[in-house]
């Protein structure tokens, strides 16, 4: 994977906070944005430290609600209850690192530069 972070932000959604997570590769991928909403954890540096930060992985796991067991490091991140939903945990490993608890995850892709059709700057036709 050649994708590196191009930003990490923070807001306020209807009734949550949410963090995107701006992907980028290059004018021949597309960009891509992780969105995680409805948060329990964050944890991430701060942005000037994530801003070109390239990707060592990507790790996704899935967090059921109980009685079903969480991976071990996972544990702790978030206080455990019955009324606690089934939530999945983003963690983008590299020079800086991203993790997130979120109760919903979307992932959006734009279309490269090539796809486009657009020409690039500095290089029309």
């Amino acid at each position: 994977m050649s994708y590196f972070v191009e930003r990490v932000s923070v807001g306020a959604v209807d009734d949550g906070d949410c963090v995107d997570v701006f992907l980028r590769e290059g004018p021949h991928k597309p960009d891509v944005v992780v969105s995680l909403t409805y948060l329990h954890y964050v944890d991430t540096p701060e942005p000037a430290e994530v801003w070109g930060s390239f990707i060592d992985e990507i790790l996704l796991d899935h967090l059921p609600r109980l009685p079903h067991a969480w991976p071990a490091d996972a544990i702790g991140l978030v206080e455990r209850s019955a009324e606690l939903p089934e939530l999945v945990r983003l963690r983008i490993v590299g020079p800086s690192q991203v993790d997130v608890v979120a109760s919903c995850l979307t992932v959006y892709t734009a279309l490269s530069d090539d796809e486009t059709g657009l020409p690039l700057p500095g290089r029309e036709g």
